[in-house]
C-alpha cells in the first residue's frame, strides 16, 4: 500500500467504530437475512447464483412468455426469501432455518412453478378457473405477503390486505368508494390468472430490466469499482474547500448509477466520506447528512436509476433511455443544489480541503483503473443506440468481465463471479417481493376502478373556484405586477393546479415513509398521478413527480431511513440529521414543481433559447436556495436576507421572464449587500 493511501485511509479509522451490519440490519430491512454455514449456507448460494443464470441466459438468447417468466422470477424469489429472511426479527441468525420455513417456500414455489407446468391448460380454460387453480393461487397470495413482511415491514403486505378485502366488502363502502364489491374466486382469478395482478407490469419489469441491471452493479462492485469511484472522487474533488463533502456528493452519485438502495449507498460509501468530513471540520450531523442526501439522489441519476424508473418507461410505452434523458436536467439541478450548499458550509466554517500529497494521483489512477468506468459508458451507448435495457445490461456484464482481466485487483475469477451473481440475486429478491405484491394493489385498481375515482376525489378536495378568497387575492396581487393581469378564473385553475401537486407531493411522502421506493412509485403512479392527467400535466411530468417524492420520503422526518443510516455513521443525532438531510434536499422538494410547470426540463416540447433559459435560471435559483438553507454568502446572511434570497429562488424558478428578471434583480441585491458586509468584516480584522 502507497504512503498516499496510507494517509488517505488514516482519516477514516473512526469508521471502524461503526459495525457496519449492524447498521444496514437497522435501518435496511433486506440485510436483516439469516447468517448460514454449512450445507445450508452452501444450497442457499447455489440456489441464488441459479436464479441470477437464469436471468443472464434468457436475457442473452430469449425470454420466456411474460407470465411464465415471471413465475420463475418469483419462485426462486420466495424460495430465497423464507430460507434467508426468519420470521421475527427476535429469532437467531446463525441457528440454521427451521423446518417451517423449507414448508413455506416449497409451497411458494410450487404455487408459482404451477403457471409454468400448466400454462396450457390455463390458457385454454381462461376465465373458467378449476378449484385447483384457485387453491394455488390463494397459496400464493398468502406466501406472497408473509415473504413481502418478512424481507420488507408490514406496512406493504398490509396496504395488500387493505386492498384485497376492499375487493370484497366493496358494497358497504362509502358512496363515494362503493363498487359491487366481488367474490374470493373472482379475486383470485383476477390476482393470480390475469394479467394485472402479481403477474402485472411490475413484476415483469423486476423479472427482466430490473433483475439485469442489479447484476450489473453486483459484477461492477466485484470489480472493484466501488473503491475506484472513491479514489476518482478524491481526485477531482478533495483539494477544494469543504474537498471531502464535494468527494461525498460525487462518489455516492456515481455509486448511485450501478446501486438502486438508499441505505446502501450511505452504509457503502458513507464509511469513508463521512469521518473524512468530520476530520476537516465539519459538523457531524452535516457529515450524516450529506452523505444520506448524495447517496438518495443515485436513484434519480441516469444512466442506471431506480427500479422504479423502469416500471415507469414500461407504463409510459416508451424506451427506458427516453426516461434516462429526461432525468438529466433535474438529476443536475439536484446535485447541483447539493454540491453548492457544502461549499457554502465550508466557507462558513473557514473549512480547506485535503492537500494534494495526501491525495490518489489522478492519471495513474485512470491509467490502472479507468477502463472500470467502460461498461457504464458501453451501456450508455448501447440505450443510445436502441438496444433494449436488456440487452445493454446483458452486454454490459459481458464487457465487464472481459475488461476486468485486464488488472490482477479487477479480475472476476470464477469465485468473484460467483460471488456477484449471489450477491445480484441477493440484490433483486426484495424489488421482487414489492413488484410482486404491490401487482395486488395495482389489480385492485383496475377491478375496482378506485384508482380514476381517488383521481377525481384529489382534483375535488385541491379545487379553488373563481369567487373564492383565495383566487381573488391572488389575481389581485399578479395585477399589481408591471405589465402583468390574471383574471379570477384563471387564479382559480392555478391555485387548483398548486394544490393538486400539493397533496400529490404529500401522498407519495406518506406512502414513502413505509413503503420501498419500488412500492411507493407504482401506488402514486396508479392512484394519484392520474388526478395530474385531469389537469393536463404531461405524463412523463406526472409520473417523474411521484417519483421524485417516493424517493425523497428517505429523506423525511420522522422516517427518513438513509439520514437515520447517516446518523448511525456519524455518532450524530438521528433527528437532527433528518432536519439537515430535509434542508440540503429542498431543490429536491421543488424541482419537481419546476418540470411540471416548465416540461422542457424533462426535454418535452422542446424550444431550445426557452430550454436554455429555463435551465439557466434554474440553476441560478438553485444558488440562491442553497444561500437560504445554508445563511451564507461572502458573509453571514441575516434572516431577512435569506428570506429575500428564498424568495428570488421561487422567482427564478417559476418559468417566465418576468419572474427571472425578479429573481436576477434579488442576486443582485444579496451580491452587493453580502459584498459590503465582507468587506466591512475584512476591515475590521
Amino acid at each position: 500500500m502507497s504512503e498516499t493511501e496510507t494517509k488517505v485511509i488514516d482519516r477514516t479509522d473512526e469508521s471502524s467504530k461503526v459495525d457496519l451490519d449492524e447498521l444496514m440490519r437497522k435501518y435496511d430491512t433486506e440485510a436483516r437475512f439469516r447468517t448460514l454455514s454449512g450445507w445450508q449456507g452452501k444450497m442457499i448460494a447455489v440456489l441464488a447464483v441459479a436464479m441470477s443464470c437464469f436471468h443472464f441466459y434468457t436475457s442473452g438468447f430469449g425470454l420466456l412468455l411474460a407470465q411464465k417468466q415471471g413465475a420463475v422470477h418469483l419462485a426462486f424469489t420466495l424460495a430465497l426469501v423464507f430460507l434467508l429472511y426468519p420470521a421475527s426479527s427476535k429469532q437467531s441468525k446463525t441457528s440454521g432455518i427451521p423446518f417451517y420455513d423449507f414448508i413455506f417456500a416449497a409451497f411458494g414455489v410450487a404455487s408459482a412453478m404451477y403457471l409454468v407446468v400448466f400454462f396450457n391448460d390455463l390458457v385454454t380454460r381462461a376465465g373458467l378457473p378449476t378449484r385447483a387453480d384457485l387453491v394455488m393461487g390463494f397459496i400464493l397470495i398468502v406466501t406472497l405477503l408473509e415473504a413481502t413482511r418478512r424481507i420488507s415491514n408490514p406496512i406493504l403486505p398490509g396496504l395488500a390486505i387493505v386492498a384485497l378485502l376492499y375487493c370484497y366488502f366493496g358494497r358497504y363502502m362509502p358512496a363515494v368508494i362503493a363498487h359491487r364489491g366481488f367474490n374470493v374466486a373472482r379475486i383470485v382469478n383476477h390476482m393470480y390468472l390475469g394479467t394485472e395482478g402479481i403477474f402485472g407490469t411490475p413484476l415483469e419489469v423486476s423479472s427482466t430490466f430490473v433483475f439485469m441491471f442489479i447484476l450489473f452493479g453486483a459484477v461492477l462492485e466485484k470489480t472493484g469499482l466501488g473503491k475506484f469511484i472513491i479514489d476518482l472522487s478524491l481526485s477531482l474533488a478533495g483539494w477544494s474547500t469543504g474537498g471531502p463533502a464535494k468527494v461525498a456528493v460525487v462518489s455516492s452519485g456515481l455509486m448511485g448509477t450501478v446501486s438502486g438502495s438508499s441505505v446502501a449507498n450511505v452504509c457503502t460509501t458513507g464509511m469513508f466520506t463521512i469521518p473524512l468530513m468530520k476530520s476537516v471540520g465539519y459538523e457531524p450531523h452535516f457529515a450524516g447528512a450529506v452523505e444520506a442526501v448524495a447517496s438518495t439522489g443515485g436513484q434519480i441519476m441516469p444512466p442506471v436509476m431506480g427500479a422504479a424508473a423502469f416500471i415507469m418507461a414500461q407504463i409510459l410505452g416508451i424506451p427506458y433511455i427516453e426516461v434516462a434523458i429526461a432525468a438529466v436536467v433535474p438529476a443536475l439541478l439536484y446535485y447541483f443544489a447539493v454540491m453548492v450548499q457544502v461549499h457554502f458550509e465550508a466557507c462558513r466554517l473557514g473549512l480547506k480541503g485535503i492537500p494534494w500529497s495526501q491525495l490518489p494521483p489522478i492519471w495513474p489512477l485512470l491509467r490502472s483503473k479507468g477502463f472500470l468506468l467502460i461498461p457504464l459508458i458501453a451501456i450508455i451507448y448501447f440505450l443510445l443506440a436502441g438496444y433494449t435495457p436488456l440487452k445493454a445490461a446483458f452486454n454490459g456484464i459481458l464487457i465487464s468481465f472481459v475488461l476486468s482481466w485486464l488488472n490482477k485487483e479487477t479480475r472476476l475469477t470464477p469465485l468473484r463471479t460467483f460471488e456477484a451473481f449471489q450477491s445480484g440475486a441477493r440484490g433483486a429478491i426484495g424489488v421482487a417481493c414489492a413488484c410482486a405484491t404491490v401487482g395486488m394493489v395495482v389489480g385492485m385498481g383496475t377491478l375496482t376502478g378506485l384508482a380514476l375515482r381517488i383521481a377525481g376525489a384529489i382534483v375535488s378536495l385541491a379545487k379553488v373556484t373563481p369567487e373564492s378568497g383565495l383566487a381573488v387575492a391572488l389575481s389581485s396581487i399578479v395585477s399589481l405586477l408591471p405589465g402583468a393581469t390574471m383574471a379570477a378564473e384563471a387564479a382559480a385553475a392555478a391555485l387548483t393546479k398548486v394544490f393538486t401537486l400539493f397533496f400529490t407531493m404529500i401522498a407519495s411522502l406518506i406512502l414513502g415513509m413505509g413503503l420501498p421506493t419500488t412500492a411507493n412509485f407504482i401506488v402514486t403512479s396508479t392512484m394519484a398521478a392520474p388526478a395530474l392527467f385531469l389537469l393536463g400535466v404531461p405524463p412523463m411530468a406526472a409520473y417523474m413527480f411521484v417519483f421524485y417524492f417516493g424517493i425523497a420520503a428517505d429523506l423525511t422526518p420522522p422516517v427518513a431511513l438513509a439520514a437515520y443510516a447517516g446518523s448511525g455513521i456519524a455518532g450524530s443525532d438521528p433527528m437532527k440529521t433528518g432536519v439537515t438531510a430535509f434542508k440540503l434536499a429542498l431543490a429536491g422538494f421543488l424541482v419537481p414543481y419546476i418540470y411540471v410547470y416548465s416540461p422542457m426540463l424533462l426535454f418535452i416540447d422542446v424550444v431550445p433559447i426557452e430550454m436554455v433559459q429555463a435551465i439557466g435560471t434554474a440553476l441560478i435559483g438553485v444558488f440562491l436556495l442553497a444561500m437560504f438553507t445554508i445563511g451564507f454568502f461572502k458573509a453571514h446572511m441575516a434572516f431577512y436576507m435569506r428570506i429575500i434570497a428564498f424568495i428570488g429562488a421561487l422567482g427564478l424558478m417559476i418559468p417566465g421572464t418576468a419572474s427571472d428578471i425578479f429573481g436576477l434583480a434579488v442576486l443582485a441585491l444579496i451580491f452587493v449587500v453580502q459584498t459590503a458586509k465582507a468587506r466591512m468584516k475584512a476591515k475590521a480584522a
